[in-house]
């Protein structure tokens, strides 16, 4: 432990993490600008309470963190602050901690996603569906009210007016709404064979459908979208432009 004290350390909290972007990507930029003082670990925590304990035993070294599922809306009242925009969104996922000790909250997963899907708006993408209602569809939600696309969630149950259930998704619905958001962990491997369930029939050429999963690089999702001559996206890009906002946010 004490030579992760000298350390400045980066981590990860999530649940079931043991394979993550964050870590493989911190530990290669970490590698490429010579920063071997610098480490980047995963906080698999089976309940959020369990923070207080990473934060006592690495309070010294530890600089900054990244948040993921299921605890994006949860850590928020263990934060001493959260900037204007997480707080409209109503999820963090970059953590920064002060030399005193402070957590400051933020969101970058909003900025990661709104500039790696601008590039494939057309004229015709006025409307989307945000598939799942869990922490990182908030920050989607965030990022289409700046891209001035209306949008609606999809759930099991619709809650209220301006939500869809999947059995309400029929031709007129999916045809109305050209960009199609996966934001639930369907068909994240190793269960690549499942995806939501849409009628993927109603997809033609002007839909995007986009995919807040990476791995596959091709989820079963995407692949119905393609099939019908969708444009797809993966969530790649986004968790790159993600973490370089959260890099420039620790420094």
């Amino acid at each position: 432990m004490e030579e992760k004290r000298s350390k400045k350390l980066f981590g990860l909290i999530g649940k079931n993490i043991s394979y993550s972007f964050s870590r493989g990507y911190f530990a290669e930029k970490f590698e490429m600008l010579d920063l071997h003082d610098h480490e980047y670990v995963n906080f698999d925590l089976t309940v959020i309470n369990e923070l207080d304990d990473v934060l006592k035993e690495y309070n010294s070294s530890l600089k900054g963190m990244n948040v993921t599922i299921p605890y994006k809306e949860e850590i928020i009242p263990f934060l001493d602050k959260v900037d204007k925009k997480a707080k409209k969104i109503g999820a963090v996922n970059t953590i920064k901690i002060s030399k005193k000790g402070k957590l400051k909250g933020y969101n970058t997963d909003y900025y990661g996603f709104k500039n790696s899907l601008k590039p494939l708006l057309k004229e015709k993408h006025k409307k989307a569906l945000i598939l799942g209602t869990g922490g990182a569809s908030k920050a989607i939600a965030y990022a289409l009210k700046k891209l001035n696309i209306e949008y609606a969630f999809v759930s099991r149950k619709a809650k209220n007016e301006a939500m869809f259930s999947y059995n309400d998704l029929n031709k007129t619905v999916v045809e109305d709404h050209l960009v199609i958001i996966n934001c639930t962990p369907l068909g994240t491997s190793p269960n690549i064979t499942q995806k939501p369930n849409i009628p993927y029939q109603y997809i033609g050429e002007h839909h995007i459908l986009y995919d807040l999963i990476y791995n596959p690089a091709e989820s079963a999702f995407l692949k119905s979208g393609k099939e019908n001559g969708a444009t797809i996206k993966n969530g790649l890009q986004m968790l790159e432009l993600q973490a370089e906002k959260a890099w420039e946010i620790w420094n």
